[in-house]
């Protein structure tokens, strides 16, 4: 008989929030704390979108993607979930660069930034410090009239050096071109030119678990396996959704989900007003990306190479070239032992940008051929900073866009969301369906893990709004259970 995962749940909740990403999860906390009943409904068996992990045979436990973050973390822990989490965040000391053009290794702090601007490429400092003045002072509201590649010219024309530089590791962070806004760069850049690159001690693993356990503490319903098909309206104001086919009330929801997702299939086109859809239409999608999970055998060791690796053998920074399938750059995170206190375990993640397209529609045969080949190129780049790399491991799979859309739901498997124009079809969703929220990955600035926690913190705040205005309506939230 199969298992009914949302057996004694209530049939009506205050708030129901769809998806369990450090968005989703943070506005359910946060939610809850400030005294509403929610249901936190995440599809997957495991909590975390893509801020999450695996275990397979062998005693690996395996990161999804690469987290590195601005020191903005630790204050959104402790304010937001709890000083414990906050005390595991860590800075990261080794970032290093190995492509044609330059080789280094960053704290990648102001400091740090501003004397191999200085010594390396011998960038005047008064442009230095206008250059961060700028990025600095970009905020939300700004025009979007500059792009990145103009943003560059201005402060370092013809230095494509200077480009790499600053560029490639914002790209792998949110998806950033030359070409989209300077603004969706700026900021990301400003945040992390704070105090440097930071992590979570303990490993997604860990920190996820403590997640649900605090969640729980503060009584949120969470559920997985729980997949929401459908949110129900009674004319411009939500009802309740439909989760595994059961129907469930509430004045509110929050999507996690993507926000065409939200929009095209969970509530359906025909109940917006369509100018808005018309604007819609216009979002893009932001880019997916291929990883290979590679596990150490138990015993073997890797010497320390630093701790991101952003290598290339491309001649200059080229956004298409670290698209295409033919891959030219990677990103290796280096998870040391004590990454994760406790286990004796070494292991490697490869990331490179990647497009959906590129794999879709490979017959199955194909796309086996293909995976392996990604394994295998991999593990041929990654012989030059780990040397007998095959020997040592036991553990290899990849993952490409295909698996980020069949695990997360996102459209051609986005690891970034949407572009820039996304956060204000997000911000716009109350003023078309009364109750109707979303936070998530829509190109807003400080992108990954403190983007998507803190958007799901204000959105939060807006949904305890709406909720305390309607306290004096009937309330029609009934205790029976599923």
């Amino acid at each position: 008989m199969e298992r009914n995962w949302l057996k004694g749940a209530k049939s009506a909740y205050d708030v129901v929030v769809i998806g369990s990403g450090l968005a989703g999860m943070t506005a359910a906390n946060l939610l809850a704390k400030l005294g509403h009943s929610v249901l936190l409904a995440e599809h997957h068996y495991n909590m975390g979108g893509l801020a999450t992990w695996f275990k397979r045979k062998g005693g690996h436990v395996l990161d999804i993607s690469l987290h590195g973050f601005p020191s903005g973390m630790i204050k959104t822990f402790r304010k937001y979930w709890t000083q414990e989490m906050a005390d595991s965040v860590v800075r990261l000391n080794g970032i290093r660069f190995d492509n044609p053009q330059f080789q280094l290794t960053t704290t990648f702090d102001k400091t740090d930034f501003t004397n191999i601007l200085l010594e390396r490429f011998g960038i005047v400092k008064e442009v230095i410090d206008e250059f961060f003045s700028t990025a600095r002072n970009m905020n939300f509201y700004d025009e979007l009239k500059m792009t990145t590649r103009e943003l560059f010219e201005k402060f370092f024309p013809g230095r494509k050096d200077v480009w790499r530089f600053l560029m490639e590791p914002i790209t792998y962070a949110n998806g950033s071109t030359l070409d989209d806004p300077a603004l969706s760069y700026g900021i990301v850049f400003s945040n992390f030119m704070n105090k440097g690159v930071f992590t979570y001690q303990g490993g997604t693993d860990d920190l996820i678990k403590k997640m649900k356990k605090e969640l729980l503490k503060n009584g949120v319903d969470v559920r997985t396996h729980c997949l929401v098909e459908k949110i129900h309206l009674e004319g411009k104001r939500v009802k309740g959704v439909q989760i595994n086919g059961k129907d469930i009330e509430c004045r509110s929801v929050l999507s996690n989900s993507n926000i065409l997702n939200t929009i095209h299939n969970l509530v359906g086109d025909e109940h917006f007003n369509q100018e808005f859809i018309k604007e819609v239409k216009k979002v893009r999608l932001n880019d997916s990306s291929c990883q290979v999970y590679i596990g150490i055998k138990k015993g073997e060791k890797v010497n320390n190479v630093g701790d991101l690796l952003f290598t290339s053998v491309a001649k200059e920074y080229n956004t298409e070239k670290i698209l295409d399938k033919q891959v030219t750059s990677r990103t290796f995170s280096f998870y040391y032992p004590e990454m994760r206190p406790g286990l004796d375990r070494f292991s490697i993640v490869s990331s490179t940008n990647a497009r959906f397209k590129d794999w879709a529609n490979l017959s199955d045969e194909q796309y086996k051929i293909e995976k392996e080949n990604l394994i295998q190129t991999t593990l041929d780049a990654l012989e030059k900073y780990v040397p007998d790399i095959r020997k040592k491991a036991d553990y290899f799979e990849a993952a490409t866009p295909k698996t980020f859309k069949r695990y997360t739901l996102s459209p051609t498997g986005t690891s970034f969301g949407t572009k820039f124009e996304g956060l204000k079809i997000s911000r716009d969703l109350p003023a078309q369906i009364s109750g109707l929220y979303h936070s998530g990955s829509v190109g807003i600035i400080m992108s990954g893990w403190l983007g998507a926690a803190n958007y799901g913190v204000i959105v939060a705040n807006e949904v305890d709004k709406f909720m305390r205005s309607l306290k004096d309506e009937p309330q029609k939230m009934a205790p029976a259970s599923v």
